[in-house]
């Protein structure tokens, strides 16, 4: 027994774009509850602070959409701010290059090992995590040092703006767009879906399953680098107690948004509309004033459990379509 056409239509419709239509429905309620919520300074606010979750996600999409997972990227982005801090001693150039190539590199020997190796992406990507770490703890002798940002021009490029707004909100549109140009319009792109959708099936048809598969990795790095050096650049140092399960955030914004953990399915808008999601959540609760930071992590987890509650059975619905 099938169902209609359009039911099938409306399951793919809201799995596609629910993050987008639930963050509307939010923003509206906030912006009727509270008089500071709609203002060009809390929506400011929202953008940069989520500019970098953003810019992780965006790989993060990829490494899903692929069908793999990738558990580093908290890492990599403190790992990334501390040398791009370090780096900034010898001037802009060096802060920009040492970071995204080490972080680059982490990204593809990860991708290496999962494609021509086929172990888990779970267990590769959490060696990465710890290892990571560990790296960030050797050059900052376990935490002790902080390493402060000494170019003003790297300094400007996490700090300086204009209409309001700083420029790693700009970088994250650009990035934002480049991906889905590169997602949906080019022939890397439809590889990534096959992959994540059927494998063996890829392998079949030629598609390049390995090269594929490191390429997201290797993104992935790249990007947890570069959101790690903006961030670095916008606090004038390199903290290194930032992205403790921030990975899990990430991970989180882009199932929200849409993209199946099973791969094969998913797309950056609705990555973005996850993020921005999370950050007005953020707000609405720093606007109530008297609940904590820790209850954002509690209805963030629940979010996410009815996201994928609501994916299996907009897939069956699909399936009986």
């Amino acid at each position: 027994m099938t169902g209609s056409p359009g039911r099938e239509q409306v399951s793919r419709v809201l799995q596609q774009h629910g993050a987008l239509m639930v963050l509307a429905a939010l923003v509206v309620v906030g912006s009727v509850a509270f008089d500071s919520f709609a203002t060009a300074g809390n929506a400011a606010s929202v953008l940069v602070s989520s500019s970098f979750t953003a810019i992780i996600a965006i790989g993060m999409t990829f490494v899903i959409i692929s069908g793999g997972i990738d558990l580093s990227v908290g890492s990599l982005f403190v790992f990334g701010g501390v040398l791009a801090a370090y780096g900034s001693q010898y001037g802009l150039f060096v802060a920009l290059v040492l970071p995204l190539a080490a972080c680059g590199l982490v990204g593809l020997l990860q991708g290496l090992l999962i494609a021509r190796t086929g172990m888990a992406p779970f267990i590769v990507t959490l060696a990465g995590l710890l290892g990571v770490r560990g790296l960030m703890l050797a050059i900052s002798n376990e935490g002790a040092t902080t390493y402060l940002v000494k170019d003003s021009a790297f300094a400007r490029l996490g700090q300086g703006g204009v209409f309001g707004l700083t420029w790693p909100v700009y970088i994250t549109a650009l990035l934002a767009v480049a991906a889905m140009v590169l997602l949906q319009r080019t022939a890397f792109g439809q590889n990534v879906y096959a992959v994540g959708g059927n494998e063996p099936g890829a392998a079949l048809m030629g598609v390049p399953v390995a090269r594929t598969k490191v390429y997201v990795y290797l993104m992935s790095g790249l990007l947890a680098g570069l959101a790690g050096v903006l961030n670095a650049a916008r606090l004038s140092s390199g903290v290194t107690i930032l992205g403790i399960g921030l990975e899990l955030d990430v991970i989180a914004a882009v199932v929200i948004g849409g993209t199946l953990l099973t791969g094969g399915a998913g797309g950056i808008t609705g990555t973005i509309a996850g993020v921005l999601l999370l950050g007005v959540i953020q707000s609405l609760i720093n606007q109530v004033g008297n609940l904590t930071s820790a209850f954002q992590q509690v209805v963030s987890g629940l979010f996410l459990a009815l996201v994928v509650v609501a994916q299996r059975l907009l897939g069956r619905a699909q399936r009986l379509g």
